[in-house]
């Protein structure tokens, strides 16, 4: 299984909206035949292992995977069925799949069909590994990964705005992977008229050799629509998206209109919207305002924060904007889960407590 898992890493910047699924078969203890999903639409992990052996060498091999087989026609046909054809003695799943579609539906046809089933075998790395995609199914909202870059002192910019760079080309680079493996980049109004940014993946150096990049979605949360036309974020790298509170003005691609929240964009609507879209995976990459909303809302899952070893002074501008908290006891708690070195700079992941 873990074999299995390893082989679904692969996937990590290609499947989505699909999970990200692997697949082992063994007979006696030898490994016969591996694959994994690589994109929505191809064949799924455990039809690229199969089609590796003939009818014999499958007949009776335990079947290693990742993530429950689907039972329904969906891009691709059933892989249960595909399972049972081929003759599986033994079926070793890590997780039961979140999708209602599935949700133990395979599991049971394989039982049907006389197929011994053993569930839950390195179940928790199997849903790290497709946090987004669980998310998406069971809340009916993406997983909300925010992205930040601070100095020792807890700033993210000058008072003017200034903010490039902070952090060090290493630390640039692993934000660029984080960039690839997400379905979506969110950022505000405020960062495109201040730094004018891409949000696009740039592959050069780290990129599988082979693998064609698919550049996320690139969202931009404009209330008033004020986003100029000739913003970077609108080149042909990727689509972007505005989310506004207005309709179009016809002097700007046409937004998504979201609910008025107190005069913005009402983000937890947004959200389910995006769900809807098949967004498994938001990073986001914005100033104070929206990290502050986005927190204050309970929206945000995971902090990836890029420490730099300098010193901004009291006059630069902090993470978040959180004006709501006046007392000690308002403070909102982090579980630190992880603390490395990226190049000169420090990368903190850390996950928000909400009461």
């Amino acid at each position: 299984m873990a074999r299995a898992l390893l082989l679904a890493e692969r996937g990590v910047f290609t499947t989505a909206p699909n999970p990200r699924v692997g697949c082992v078969i063994a007979k006696n203890e030898l490994i016969l035949a591996e694959g994994w999903h690589r994109r929505a639409g191809q064949a799924h992990a455990e039809v690229n292992a199969l089609m590796q052996l003939n009818q014999k060498e499958a007949k009776g091999a335990d079947c290693y995977i990742t993530l429950e087989p689907c039972c329904h026609d969906g891009r691709t046909p059933p892989c249960s069925d595909a399972i049972i054809k081929a003759g599986i003695k033994r079926v070793i799943i890590a997780m039961k799949d979140p999708n209602p579609q599935v949700a133990g539906r395979g599991i049971e046809k394989l039982k049907q069909a006389g197929i011994e089933v053993i569930l839950g075998v390195l179940e928790e790395q199997a849903e790290k590994l497709n946090q987004g995609f669980c998310q998406r199914m069971r809340l009916g909202r993406p997983y909300i990964r925010s992205k930040l870059a601070m100095s020792v002192d807890g700033k993210t910019a000058m008072a003017s705005g200034e903010s490039q760079w902070i952090t060090s080309q290493d630390a640039r680079q692993d934000v660029q992977k984080l960039r690839a493996q997400s379905s979506a980049i969110l950022t505000g109004i405020g960062t495109v008229l201040t730094d004018d940014p891409r949000l696009s993946v740039r592959p050069e150096g780290w990129y599988p050799e082979g693998e064609v990049v698919r550049q996320p979605l690139r969202i931009v949360i404009d209330s008033n629509l004020r986003t100029p036309l000739k913003a970077k974020i609108f080149n042909s790298e990727a689509e972007t998206l505005i989310v506004s509170i207005k309709p179009s003005d016809k002097k700007r691609v046409n937004p998504m209109v979201i609910e008025s929240d107190r005069g913005h964009v009402d983000l937890k609507k947004l959200m389910i919207r995006l769900a809807e879209r098949e967004i498994n995976d938001v990073m986001v990459e914005a100033g104070a305002k929206l990290n502050g909303a986005l927190i204050q809302a309970g929206l945000i899952d995971e902090l990836v924060i890029y420490m730099a070893p300098k010193l901004l002074g009291d006059s630069a501008q902090g993470l978040f904007h959180l004006p709501a908290l006046q007392k000690m006891s308002q403070n909102i708690a982090l579980n630190i889960a992880d603390i490395r070195p990226v190049g000169t700079d420090w990368r903190i992941t850390a996950y928000p407590v909400y009461g």
